[in-house]
């Protein structure tokens, strides 16, 4: 066996270096150098006890240098990592700063501008921009509404120096737990940061320069300052900003007044204001509020029975969402304003010529018609708009409802008015010489392959223009436009204020050009006003807030004539017909003398009817925003019913005036004269004096006298200047052309 195998037989490796060289080296007996003692010594690497090797020690002070070295390196390592991270902690801090305004120099913004909207008689109607309350002092809300806000938002307000640690980490456990964001772990201090000096875009730098003000914040204000700030500036949805403003806007009454259930619900907007407004999700309102009231309790800032009774009795008062239809007004205002006062940098009130209670009662007519019959004649918006004489509009409805669509149509949409573009064309043949008695023929004709037909497909011959404007003859107006032509029509309605662009065609005498709500009313203005023109308008007057300086006053109107006050008065005679006998004759607007004409548009896809008193000129549509058909809706129908029912309010309590010039229906006359044939003591119509030297009635305006009827006419055209396709039915179908419309009523009653 080699000297390097050993007994068992096992290969041992070589192993080298100075560690293999000392483990071969033995010493033997022979070695040893001889001495007097040859006995055996004890092994050196033993103690005497036989225990534990002596090398030991060292493998301990070995093992606690390893140890020293670790912590040492830790250490330092631990102190170059933290040096390096305050390095880049300062640096986000200069970077975070370096976007922001100086801080010494912010200040606690302004709000910005609002525009309070008022009525003629003074009442706040609307207001747009933020719906700020005036400011509360915290001393004067009562105790229980600040600390709703604590108790929801920030429970730790007064304990921490505008940043919460233990907040954040407590909403981060929250949201990771729930796999979402189920809290939130910003301060009020924060959250006032983020209102008044950042936008709410949801990013690291963003909440990073919210923290950094939050600090500052908490430097330069006391808690109670900033509590009050907050509450005076946070948005509580529905355009309400601070609790005074969303106190009076949801519960009608100041935020000092609130009860302990209606503080909690405020409270509890604060985290979705646009989804939780309890006027329009009430539900949501109501749940959030009973979170705010149970953290209250547990808070310790009320009482379990407080809570118990808040939550079994609630009772919020929240006030009712109408259709907000004054929000139609308040656009068209917004449009017109930079015209009158430029840009607007100070809180505003404008005061408007609409009158609060005839506003309502335009949009219930509205509202209520439609939601009667909506779907039994196919239509599904309408608008209405009023206006005064001299053309202050009182109410505008511009929609159904102006939460479900903006879109104006009193003022921004426009139609096609049908027949109510008719006295356009009896006035420019009044103004070319014929009268009320002129003969024309209705009968059918062609114009270059155009037929045009009446609505009933039925003619009647030979009738007069007041029997023909009453029963919306379409062939005696086509006559009419063709006879005093298409551009005399369109500059003569231009000039009673029709301001929208009209095509020249012989088609315009049935209204197939396009025009707005607001306009056509205007339009009709001039007839009720004894011939003035005018121009539509809602702004009176701009003032500031505090009411010490008048931004703007509407001048002093000083309106020309527009049309000849004797064409004025068989204006007004003929569209009394209208409402008499003609297609608006359901009508009823009892002691008052009316006017009007109604229209329907092609296919009956627009209704209308524009009629007036001598106090009021109001003029309603009905249609669908697509352009769709409805279910044969006239402008006799609907739109007259609307008109009754606003007018007949608008009219209450005031005295009857006549409209300028207007003379009693001939119907009336022919009536009176069948009367005296058979009353006693009455004086026959020979006997009476001519019309010219009978008196007028009470209350005539004298600048648009009585038409007598004197006026002399021009020969009526002959059936051959208007080709026909074919012969005229017989006459005694309806009214003979001896006696008109006038006649043939008076003989069907009382015989003859």
């Amino acid at each position: 066996m080699a000297d390097g195998e050993e007994k068992g037989g096992g290969r041992k490796e070589p192993v080298f270096g100075l560690a293999a060289s000392l483990s071969e080296l033995r010493l033997k007996p022979d070695d040893r150098v001889s001495g007097g003692d040859d006995a055996p010594k004890a092994n050196p690497r033993k103690s005497s006890d036989g225990g534990a090797r002596k090398p030991r020690k060292a493998s301990r002070a070995r093992g606690n240098s390893r140890i020293g070295a670790f912590f040492r390196k830790t250490f330092y390592w631990g102190a170059v990592l933290g040096l390096w991270g305050a390095i880049a902690v300062v640096g986000v801090i200069i970077y975070v700063g370096a976007h922001l305004p100086p801080i010494q120099s912010l200040e606690i913004p302004k709000r910005p501008p609002t525009i309070q909207i008022v009525g003629y008689d003074g009442t706040v109607m609307t207001t747009r921009g933020e719906q700020a309350g005036t400011n509360v002092a915290l001393k004067d809300l009562p105790p229980y509404l600040p600390k709703a806000f604590i108790a929801i938002e920030d429970r730790r307000f007064y304990s921490h120096y505008g940043v919460d640690p233990l907040g954040i980490a407590r909403a981060a456990v929250a949201n990771i737990a729930h796999r979402g964001v189920s809290q939130g772990g910003s301060t009020l201090t924060q959250q006032l940061a983020k209102n008044l000096f950042l936008t709410e875009e949801r990013t690291m730098k963003r909440k990073l320069q919210e923290m950094e003000l939050a600090f500052w914040l908490e430097r330069k204000h006391s808690k109670n300052e900033i509590l009050e700030l907050y509450l005076n500036r946070v948005y509580f949805g529905s355009g309400a900003y601070g609790v005074e403003a969303a106190a009076q806007k949801y519960f009608g009454k100041s935020a000092k007044n609130v009860t302990v259930a209606e503080a909690a619900m405020l409270a509890g907007l604060v985290k979705s204001p646009s989804r939780l407004a309890p006027n329009r999700n009430p539900e949501g309102a109501e749940a959030r509020a009973k979170i705010v009231l149970a953290s209250m309790q547990d808070a310790g800032f009320i009482t379990a029975a407080q809570a118990q009774a808040s939550t079994s009795h609630a009772s919020y008062n929240v006030k009712a969402v109408g259709a907000g239809t004054v929000n139609y007004v308040a656009d068209w205002i917004g449009e017109v304003l930079d015209d009158l006062v430029g840009q607007i940098d100070q809180s505003i009130v404008v005061e408007t010529s609409i009158d609060p209670k005839l506003q309502a009662v335009a949009e219930a007519s509205i509202i209520d018609e439609l939601a009667a019959k909506s779907v039994k004649f196919n239509v599904s918006q309408g608008a209405l708009v009023a206006m005064t004489p001299d053309g202050a509009v009182r109410a505008m409805v511009g929609g159904r409802n102006y939460a479900e669509s903006q879109y104006n149509r009193a003022v921004t949409a426009k139609r096609q008015p049908g027949s109510s573009f008719k006295p356009f064309i009896y006035l420019t043949a009044i103004e070319a010489g014929l009268t009320p008695e002129t003969i024309r023929q209705d009968a059918p004709l062609d114009v270059k392959g155009w037929k045009p037909e009446n609505y009933t497909h039925e003619y009647f011959g030979a009738v007069t223009l007041t029997q023909a404007l009453a029963m919306s003859l379409n062939t005696v107006a086509v006559r009419l436009g063709l006879e005093v032509g298409a551009k005399s029509v369109v500059r003569t309605a231009h000039r009673m204020g029709i301001a929208s662009k009209l095509d020249a065609n012989a088609s315009i005498a049935l209204g197939t050009s396009e025009v707005s709500l607001t306009e056509l009313v205007g339009a009709y203005t001039p007839f009720s006003n004894g011939g003035l023109g005018v121009s539509p308008h809602v702004v009176e007057r701009i003032r500031t807030v505090d009411g010490n300086k008048v931004i703007y006053k509407r001048p002093a109107d000083t309106p020309a004539a527009v049309i000849d006050a004797r064409a004025v008065a068989m204006m007004n005679t003929m569209m009394t017909e209208t409402l008499l006998t003609g297609t608006a004759k359901k009508a009823e607007l009892p002691g008052w003398q009316a006017a009007g004409k109604t229209g329907t548009s092609q296919d009956f896809r627009d209704a209308w009817f524009i009629g007036y008193t001598s106090r009021l000129v109001t003029g309603v549509w009905l249609g669908n925003d697509d352009n769709s058909p409805t279910k044969k809706a006239t402008g006799g129908g609907l739109p007259v019913e609307i008109w009754t029912r606003f007018m007949k309010a608008a009219h209450q309590g005031i005295t009857p005036a006549p409209i300028p010039g207007a003379v009693p229906s001939s119907f009336f006359a022919s009536v009176a004269q069948t009367v005296s044939q058979v009353v006693p003591g009455a004086a026959p119509q020979s006997q009476l004096p001519p019309p010219e030297q009978q008196a007028p009635a009470r209350g005539y305006v004298p600048s648009a006298p009585v038409y007598t009827g004197n006026r002399p006419q021009p020969a009526a055209p002959t059936q051959a200047n208007y080709p026909a396709t074919r012969s005229p039915p017989p006459q005694n179908v309806r009214p003979e052309a001896a006696s008109g419309l006038d006649g043939w009523l008076t003989e069907r009653l009382f015989g003859r």
